[in-house]
């Protein structure tokens, strides 16, 4: 999937589509509720988890879907190449870390996929808690996440493939599935009970 030097231009359903999935992957819940480090390489894995659902969804499709998504793949690294950019990083420096970023995003959609495919929140909570949640585990959160991102893959699998490739993304609301309360900093999350 990675690359393609001739690949025919994206047309408006992939732009859309992609910008959809960064969006869906911007929502400031994930970074409050769900705890999700609000880094760059926080944001990063939230696009990868959003795009993984998506790309799993249309998986196994014709050609043309398979053309599409290879378009919406490229259009993220392409995005991933000029965000380094415009932070600064050089020229020489720029393809490495992109294919740091290629690595990371294989590592981690076979890591989600098989936990999509088999409907497992355990071990989806356990491949997000290695892959965002590095630096401070959240248990609590990364389950959180791992239910919204089932509910994710079951939202896309009920719309027709035709209105995916629209850029028409029915996500369900974050907010829903987001942890309680009960799991803000100073609580006991439950433990006493």
């Amino acid at each position: 999937m990675l690359f393609g030097l001739f690949r025919r231009r994206p047309r408006d359903g992939e732009y859309k589509t992609y910008s959809e999935i960064v969006a869906q992957a911007r929502q400031p819940v994930f970074y409050t509720d769900y705890r999700v480090p609000d880094t760059l390489d926080g944001r990063f894995d939230l696009i990868v988890a959003h795009a993984v659902v998506l790309f799993q969804r249309l998986a196994g499709e014709d050609k043309a879907v398979s053309e599409f998504s290879q378009s919406v793949f490229d259009l993220f690294f392409h995005d991933m190449d000029a965000s380094l950019r415009e932070m600064g990083v050089t020229d020489t420096r720029v393809p490495k870390k992109v294919k740091a970023m290629g690595e990371a995003f294989y590592g981690r959609a076979d890591a989600y996929a098989p936990c999509l495919t088999n409907d497992d929140v355990v071990g989806l909570s356990d491949a997000l808690s290695r892959n965002i949640y590095t630096e401070a585990p959240e248990p609590i959160a990364e389950r959180a996440l791992a239910q919204y991102m089932l509910a994710a893959a079951k939202a896309l699998a009920a719309q027709d493939t035709a209105e995916l490739m629209t850029g028409k993304l029915d996500w369900p609301e974050p907010a829903a599935f987001a942890p309680g309360e009960e799991t803000a900093p100073g609580r006991n999350d439950g433990q006493d009970q």
